[in-house]
């Protein structure tokens, strides 16, 4: 691959970075936001699925002592 001069780099990545669509900053709050809310409900889950795993354990093998 031949080496492109330093000029046309930069000239090659401007007409590239040109062409991004980026997020509007109403956009990028409310994927915040929804970030967020999924983490949360996620922790959720898994602390209910944690504490029904111990409550159960913690029946059976004081049934079973």
């Amino acid at each position: 691959m031949a080496k492109a001069n330093p000029l046309q780099f930069m000239q090659q990545v401007r007409a590239e970075v040109s062409k991004v669509a980026w997020p509007t900053r109403r956009e990028v709050g409310l994927t915040t936001v929804m970030v967020f809310v999924m983490a949360g409900l996620t922790s959720l889950f898994f602390f209910v699925i944690d504490l029904l795993i111990r409550t159960g354990l913690t029946t059976l093998l004081n049934y079973i002592h």
